[in-house]
């Protein structure tokens, strides 16, 4: 099983219907919906902040930048 986590949850994430943690089957599946996320959090939030996707381990960390 592999996660994806949302490390910090801003104003925007939170009223958004995306969850902070979900888990997939297969390491693929979860890094294109870690990317898919990210893009969505960059393009469609208010762009108060950046973010990006680091892997650590099984996990898929979608970080805050500024």
């Amino acid at each position: 099983m592999f996660k994806i986590i949302v490390e910090r949850e801003c104003g925007c994430f939170k009223r958004s219907d995306m969850e902070a943690s979900t888990t997939m089957e297969s390491k693929d599946e979860a890094l294109l919906k870690s990317i898919e996320m990210r893009d969505t959090m960059n393009n469609d939030f208010c762009e108060k902040h950046t973010f990006s996707v680091k892997e650590v381990e099984n996990t898929f960390i979608i970080a805050m930048n500024a």
